[in-house]
């Protein structure tokens, strides 16, 4: 009896769903009609940051550094509770830049050793966000480097280097160059550069040939990217200890902001980009419009707001009709308010930063964040396959 039971409720299900030959061919069905309905293709938001952290430094002597300032018993009293704060700090920032999505890119400047890089991404609340990083091992006396946090599933390590700048006449050792090289969802790669150019100590006028030194050494890395790249996609980003009309930006490196279209309805505040201007081999600054208006700014030096800190792409990056572009409206400072604080001397707000003179505020930074948006198109045809890619290699790194 339960074998026929058995047998009657075979018959009821065929008879309600159909058999397995109908079924397969109901589910082919439905997979097409989706498909049918999918969008052609995928719009991902590649947000790209860059941040001077201002001396984030661990609370160990190393040896070959002239890192004293920082101990715990110096006269800034820098001691282990004070350093988790700031890593604590530097991972809110970083997350709230990020708003909804982790930032894919983050340059940081101001970062000491292997050491605060492992335990911001490692032992601070930054480590739920999954970053891997690449830095630079300079000869800085202070021992300061560069880094670039990437997240892995939007960007492809393939290579980094550091590359050095030779001792300008009697001025000391500066940071290296950060040169990384990584693949996109798109399958294209992309060069992205991080620079944290010599100090204006001892005067800007008197310290401006060690930049425009080390600007040509940039300038000539970049130029042999857009010359080697058959679809070159460079990013340049740091601090620059210059401003955008200075000579290290606007004559070593030619960088100016994009050109516009005639017909653009407001050119102040909106510019539309004129596509047949742009050159894929010449480098364009996101930020340089802006920074002509007023109070506009990553850093403030004696009441006044400046731009130090930079975005520059080559041509191809501003090109809208491919896969991977921004624009320069898209560029902005971050201005979190809790980044800022009153400015008692000279009025308004100024950067809430970590001390004021020898004085522990427990602020974040003298510099603002920077970031832009790109928009990172994956055709429907391309999208799996170049997923597939990154999940296969996502271990490796």
């Amino acid at each position: 009896m339960s074998l026929l039971k058995n047998k009657r409720r075979i018959s009821l299900r065929q008879l309600k769903y159909g058999n397995s030959e109908t079924r397969v061919a109901v589910t082919i069905l439905f997979f097409v009609i989706c498909s049918w309905n999918a969008p052609a293709q995928e719009n991902i938001r590649f947000r790209v940051a860059c941040w001077n952290t201002e001396n984030l430094f661990d609370t160990h002597h190393d040896s070959l550094k002239n890192d004293y300032e920082f101990l715990p018993n110096a006269m800034r009293h820098w001691n282990y509770n004070r350093y988790k704060k700031k890593l604590s700090d530097i991972a809110r920032v970083i997350t709230a830049i990020g708003e909804w999505n982790a930032p894919a890119l983050i340059g940081l400047c101001e970062v000491e050793n292997d050491t605060v890089l492992r335990d911001l991404t490692h032992r601070s609340p930054l480590q739920e966000l999954d970053y891997r990083y690449v830095m630079t091992d300079s000869p800085d006396l202070r021992g300061i480097d560069v880094a670039l946090l990437y997240q892995r599933d939007l960007f492809k390590l393939l290579s980094s280097r550091s590359i050095s700048i030779p001792v300008f006449r009697q001025h000391r050792p500066t940071r290296d160059l950060l040169h990384v090289n990584g693949l996109l969802l798109t399958g294209d790669t992309l060069d992205v550069f991080v620079c944290h150019l010599p100090s204006r100590s001892g005067g800007a006028k008197e310290s401006e040939p060690y930049r425009l030194h080390a600007a040509q050494i940039l300038r000539t890395e970049v130029d042999s990217v857009l010359h080697t790249r058959l679809h070159p996609q460079v990013i340049i980003m740091g601090d620059f200890n210059d401003y955008p009309n200075n000579k290290s930006i606007r004559k070593i490196l030619e960088a100016e902001a994009p050109p516009i279209r005639s017909d653009s309805l407001d050119i102040a505040t909106h510019p539309a980009t004129s596509p047949s201007s742009l050159s894929p081999l010449k480098l364009y600054h996101l930020l340089a419009r802006k920074a002509k208006t007023a109070n506009f700014g990553s850093y403030k030096y004696h009441g006044e707001w400046g731009l130090l800190d930079h975005l520059i792409v080559s041509g191809t990056l501003l090109n809208t009709s491919g896969n991977f572009f921004t624009h320069e409206e898209k560029a902005k400072v971050c201005q979190l308010p809790f980044l800022l604080t009153d400015d008692k001397k000279y009025g308004g707000k100024e950067p809430f930063r970590t001390y004021k003179g020898m004085k522990y505020q427990g602020g974040f930074s003298d510099h603002l964040p920077i970031y832009t948006d790109f928009e990172l198109v994956l055709h429907r045809q391309s999208s799996h396959s170049h997923r597939k890619q990154f999940s296969a290699t996502t271990l490796a790194q």
